[in-house]
């Protein structure tokens, strides 16, 4: 049971945490917070060199003030080379690389890293999930590693 919650700590920890660009406003409330569409950037955990900006719509009002709103499930992603992509170990197949909460409890945006191996590339899928029904609304894009191989777990 401890080696469960500890795998699950660190498997925490490993997620990326995210740094907020930017915002704008998309509708006008009057005395709550208007509705807005953030920018926020991440440095993937894994790649050092690769960077992933993600935009998500976030619902003002004051349920949104109160952090109680659902926010839409409508996002993208990009991902680039920001330096000289390095590896401090293998990469799994697949792996979530972030996740923030888009909702009080029960919604998260995710962004999943996912490796094809083929064409040496580097795939990101962002998407939501909740706690019953999760949303088909996704994004991806992709990095290639083109000066060296990526490497992978066995």
């Amino acid at each position: 049971m401890k080696t469960i919650a500890l795998l699950l700590l660190a498997s925490l920890t490993s997620l990326a945490h995210a740094e907020e660009v930017g915002e704008v406003s998309t509708t006008f409330k009057l005395l709550s917070p208007n509705d807005k569409v953030i920018v926020e950037a991440f440095d993937d955990p894994g790649v050092q060199g690769v960077a992933c900006y993600v935009s998500r719509a976030k619902t003002g009002g004051y349920q949104g003030a109160l952090g109680l709103a659902k926010d839409p499930s409508r996002f993208s992603v990009a991902c680039r080379q920001v330096g000289p992509i390095r590896f401090s170990q293998p990469l799994p197949p697949q792996e979530q690389v972030f996740k923030e909460s888009a909702s009080f409890v029960f919604k998260h945006v995710r962004v999943v890293r996912m490796v094809d191996a083929k064409r040496n590339v580097l795939t990101y899928l962002t998407y939501s999930d909740k706690l019953v029904d999760g949303s088909p609304d996704n994004a991806i894009t992709a990095v290639a590693v083109l000066d060296q191989k990526i490497p992978l777990k066995k």
